[in-house]
């Protein structure tokens, strides 16, 4: 699933292409793009015909289009890119892609609006804005009633570092496991946990509780700046599933240096990364900088 540095990048095209064009016409192939919106597909493409896109903003990993209707309060266009949803800016005559859900057509006549998504994971829909439970003017027209729980990521300016290491303190989870809370901190995904781990030198299995306030702080840093160096070299690509509006991979998974190495030595003191298994994915640590913790004795 593309994580924060990978939906700002989109985030930023679709402002570049996106922002403040009328929508004209929408058109969704078949109802499973739009299941998360009950009235269904043909609703979400009325509702959203003639609106004009107000701002594209995120939250975490979550993306959404500020919509204002001509004689309504704006709503949020809620884009669930799921593992390999697609939002491509293109020319309306470009040919269309095989796993192409939907279309927007704008009143400028100028590139198309298209969301692919190949395992059809994630969809599009309509939802209330609601005032930002934790203000700052990153998000003037609100925030979407499905992102409300989600805490602000490290790129936010209300990100309160002291409340997420307070948060995090107060976990007995595994450290991996409160990173990758989105109600703790939003954004970090599992690429980023993994480097932000082996940065500090901490294995994803000791538990958070464990840590010292200033070693959690020091962990919230490295994700920050490990988010922000992928960020600038256009997100973590590992395939063609995750491209920006113009179809371009990023290129940060050559800087990685925990993340898909199993087998290849640390940078740091040589030894091979190992992979293994957690919560339904992989982990992967260098088990000399980051000592595995014991299991309790039963």
């Amino acid at each position: 699933m593309p994580e924060l540095p990978e939906v700002e990048v989109v985030r930023r095209g679709l402002e570049q292409h996106v922002r403040g064009r009328t929508v004209a016409e929408a058109v969704l192939s078949g109802s499973r793009v739009a299941r998360r919106h009950p009235a269904g597909p043909a609703d979400l493409a009325a509702r959203v015909a003639g609106a004009r896109v107000e701002q594209v903003d995120r939250r975490g990993k979550y993306l959404w289009l500020v919509l204002r209707p001509p004689h309504d309060d704006p709503q949020a266009l809620v884009v669930h890119l799921g593992m390999s949803g697609q939002l491509l800016v293109e020319a309306p005559d470009a040919p269309r892609e095989k796993h192409l859900h939907a279309t927007f057509d704008f009143t400028d006549a100028g590139p198309q609006l298209r969301f692919v998504d190949q395992r059809t994971f994630g969809g599009l829909a309509l939802a209330e804005l609601h005032p930002d439970p934790h203000g700052g003017p990153t998000h003037p027209h609100g925030i979407p009633a499905p992102v409300l729980h989600i805490a602000p990521d490290p790129l936010d300016p209300v990100f309160d570092r002291a409340a997420a290491v307070r948060r995090m303190k107060a976990s007995s989870s595994e450290v991996k496991r409160v990173l990758l809370d989105q109600r703790v901190v939003s954004g970090i995904g599992n690429i980023y946990a993994d480097e932000a781990l082996w940065r500090a030198g901490v294995h994803g299995r000791r538990p958070a509780s464990a840590l010292t306030r200033p070693a959690l702080g020091r962990l919230l840093d490295h994700a920050t700046d490990v988010m922000r160096e992928a960020l600038g070299q256009g997100g973590t690509s590992f395939d063609a599933l995750y491209v920006n509006v113009n179809g371009a991979s990023g290129y940060f998974d050559r800087s990685l240096d925990a993340y898909g190495r199993t087998g290849r030595p640390c940078r740091r003191c040589g030894t091979p990364i190992v992979r293994e298994e957690f919560m339904n994915r992989s982990s992967h640590s260098c088990p000399r900088c980051q000592v595995r913790p014991r299991s309790p004795r039963p």
